[in-house]
């Protein structure tokens, strides 16, 4: 059901920016009496699902989920229609239009796009403000994996700067370590200032969804599994982890970590039971695992900060969150390119796209993320990449400037070359998320 609620989510914001991108081009197209002859949402190659006629325009639903599309008169576009270019201009067709006026069709997906997803941040601000952890309230410290241990963090460290900067939001620290490309960060250990330095494959492990820390919270047991061995010591939900035989026990990393070197050993585990203290004996499996699930709601251990906006305070925080975003994506789209952080290794493609989706509809987590998605629909199509609007942008702004314009012969070829291109990068990223599924 989860997965299915995933996809229920992704397909419906995919479909919402998709309609209102190419109906971006469409308007603008309709403003300068140019012909669109189809209007598509999904590709429907060979047959449509759904279709209709209304004036000089063909509405549809193809079958095919990767994007949709306008077919705009006397344009060389991803439906190739290179015999309808071989007839004479006619004053209707995008070909015969000023080339100022044709720059405006082909930036009106990406302008609606990103204009959309400055209303959607305002639109969220405004009905749900902002929570976040502020960094000065992760009072435990944090919980270090091995790749965290390696670089030289501890657990129990609590994050005072990162390249001696303070970050406000305890779940910034790590993407600001990966986009800005942090050299350093500064722990507060035993009240020691702590300085850690970075090493520079540090982007790469992180790009690989290596963690470097988490935070550290209490152990409180909030379910068993099935056939829990902990369940049948008689342990209870709630319980609170005090102590492993001698050893203190009380967050989550360190009783996992106590319990890893007891294997098939017989403990004595202290846990705090509504006020009174309690000790079980349990024999642990080979596993090392007892069956138990820790309560991990954060809100109950920390204060997160919360965020109201007013209607008139929303818009300009809404507007500065949303050139934020667009800033950091591009800040990400630079590591791909990146001989050290390797960032291709890390592209996805549909898979990838829709797990970021909750696996319970949240709307305010679903009108997050199709804002997010309508900010990188629009720098991804204003790329200058033949077949993708910012190649049609960078022919136009060519000729704009050179007074030529290619020829229709260059612009049919450059078309091709651009949709082998995406196609490439389509099988490459998807195969990714392939190869990733199954190497878990």
């Amino acid at each position: 059901m989860e997965v299915l609620v995933k996809i229920g989510q992704f397909l419906l914001s995919l479909s919402i920016l998709i309609i209102l991108h190419e109906f971006g081009h469409f308007a603008f197209a309709k403003i300068f009496k140019t012909r669109v002859e189809k209007f598509y949402l999904f590709f429907n190659p060979w047959f449509s699902l759904f279709k209709f006629k209304k004036g000089e325009t063909e509405y549809g639903l193809g079958w095919l989920p990767l994007g949709g599309y306008v077919k705009i008169s006397g344009m060389i576009d991803e439906s190739m229609d290179i015999e309808q270019m071989k007839r004479p201009p006619q004053p209707y067709e995008f070909r015969s239009k000023p080339s100022w006026q044709r720059l405006l069709i082909m930036l009106g997906g990406v302008l609606v796009n990103f204009i959309l997803a400055l209303i959607i941040y305002i639109g969220v601000l405004y009905a749900w403000g902002e929570d976040y952890l502020p960094t000065q309230e992760v009072k435990y410290g944090i919980a270090v994996d091995s790749l965290g241990y390696q670089v030289g963090f501890r657990s129990g460290d609590k994050i005072v700067s990162v390249d001696n900067k303070p970050v406000d939001n305890f779940f910034k620290i790590i993407p600001t370590i990966v986009l800005e490309e942090a050299k350093s960060v500064q722990v507060l250990r035993d009240s020691q200032l702590v300085n850690i330095y970075l090493p520079e494959s540090i982007v790469h492990s992180l790009i690989r969804k290596q963690e470097l820390f988490t935070v550290r919270f209490p152990f409180i047991i909030s379910k068993f599994t099935e056939g829990s061995v902990a369940q049948q010591a008689g342990f209870q939900v709630g319980d609170r982890m005090l102590k492993i035989n001698d050893e203190e026990a009380v967050f989550f990393d360190q009783f996992r970590s106590i319990l890893s070197k007891h294997k098939n050993d017989t403990i004595t585990v202290t846990v705090d039971r509504k006020g009174q203290q309690v000790k079980i004996t349990v024999k642990v499996p080979e596993t090392g695992l007892l069956g138990i699930y820790p309560d991990g709601d954060l809100s109950k251990f920390f204060t997160f900060k919360h965020v109201d906006y007013g209607f008139f305070e929303s818009i300009p925080a809404g507007i500065a969150k949303g050139f934020n975003t667009l800033g950091s994506y591009i800040k990400q789209f630079k590591l791909v390119f990146s001989p050290t952080a390797k960032g291709y290794e890390s592209l996805g493609g549909f898979i990838t796209m829709g797990s970021i989706f909750p696996g319970t509809w949240d709307w305010q987590a679903f009108w997050s993320l199709t804002a997010f998605l309508s900010i990188i629909l629009a720098f991804m199509n204003i790329l200058p990449i033949p077949a993708l609007d910012g190649g049609h942008i960078m022919f136009l702004l060519y000729e704009m400037i050179t007074g030529r314009k290619p020829s229709d012969k260059f612009l049919e070829r450059a078309q091709m070359v651009g949709l082998v291109i995406l196609f490439a990068l389509l099988i490459y990223a998807n195969l990714n998320d392939i190869f990733r599924l199954f190497s878990r």
